[in-house]
């Protein structure tokens, strides 16, 4: 691969998001699926004069596996840590251990050439990251969440003693012990597991099957899905949760509102959770976000074009945000 396309947006995230600087540890973490892409990272922090190691391991076969022990052990001991794999490293105890000892983390699960040349990582992070702002100090005093489509989906949810990540996935992570995904933009919270109830439509992509053909319809009480309708992929997505052999991979473990504009929903989660017009439901691991559920997996479904109320007011009509 020609590393120099990569390059400008490997820059802005090694010196912009990251803020990194001489003397510092770095580390980036990838997997044989994401090798070539991870050296435009590392050849970007070498460039800045910044001491980087590249460590390559075999990838996981689910998101939120976690990483081999001296990986785990890497992230530990480094000051900077960017983890471009195939499968998510994000909520994984490896992840969560080294933010609470101060690691400056970025993790890029599915990256791709195109995301860094054209799609989320040449976004305008600081309105990104005063938009997300945004929506996380109005879901800090939002108590009840309600989501609705034109293709069916009514969603209530309860926010009531949860508090939203703070600070947001904007992109940002310069301050010692911030992380978040990279391409950045999204607000979101784990809501209270029991409160959830409806029907979620995912209708843009779901995690881990990509875009999708036709709807998955899922019916949730009290805040497990129960009821999977649709084609094929509703099909293949209960397999997969039933494949993990994990009764908590079917609670509900998160509400995320998308806020990066050059964001599309094209089959990657990683650009498509982030994406404008959207939202998306999570089922799986929560506990690294204020929630209550261990899981083998976090799997993000993907809904467009939403309406959405806190407490009533509606802060998004139809995908757009009227706030």
């Amino acid at each position: 691969m020609n590393l120099t396309p990569l390059m400008k947006a490997a820059m802005i995230a090694v010196r912009d998001c990251m803020g990194a600087q001489p003397g510092e540890n770095a580390l980036v973490v990838t997997d044989t699926g994401k090798l070539a892409i991870a050296e435009s990272f590392l050849y970007a922090f070498h460039s800045l004069g910044i001491d980087a190691t590249l460590m390559v391991m075999t990838p996981r076969d689910h998101h939120a596996q976690e990483p081999p022990s001296e990986v785990r052990a890497a992230m530990l001991s480094s000051d900077i840590a960017l983890l471009v794999t195939t499968k998510s490293l994000t909520h994984t105890h490896a992840r969560v251990d080294a933010t609470n000892q101060g690691v400056r983390i970025a993790s890029l699960p599915g990256i791709t050439e195109d995301i860094m040349t054209i799609g989320a990582m040449t976004a305008d992070y600081q309105k990104i990251s005063e938009l997300s702002w945004k929506l996380t100090k109005l879901m800090e005093s939002t108590q009840e969440v309600e989501i609705t489509t034109e293709l069916g989906t009514h969603l209530v949810m309860s926010l009531k003693g949860r508090k939203p990540g703070i600070p947001p996935d904007d992109g940002i992570y310069r301050e010692k012990g911030r992380w978040g995904n990279l391409p950045a933009g999204e607000a979101y919270i784990a809501p209270v597991e029991e409160s959830v109830n409806g029907v979620a439509v995912i209708d843009g992509s779901q995690s881990p099957l990509g875009l999708l053909s036709t709807p998955i319809r899922i019916t949730i009480q009290d805040g497990k899905a129960i009821k999977f309708e649709g084609g094929t992929e509703a099909t293949q997505f209960e397999r997969h949760l039933q494949s993990l052999n994990d009764p908590n991979a079917y609670w509900v473990a998160e509400l995320g509102i998308g806020t990066n504009e050059k964001a599309r929903v094209t089959g990657n989660i990683l650009e498509d959770e982030k994406a404008f017009r959207t939202i998306h439901i999570a089922f799986g691991m929560n506990t690294d976000m204020g929630g209550k559920i261990e899981s083998k997996t976090h799997d993000d479904g993907i809904v467009t074009n939403p309406t959405v109320k806190f407490d009533g007011k509606i802060i998004m009509e139809h995908g757009n945000f009227v706030i």
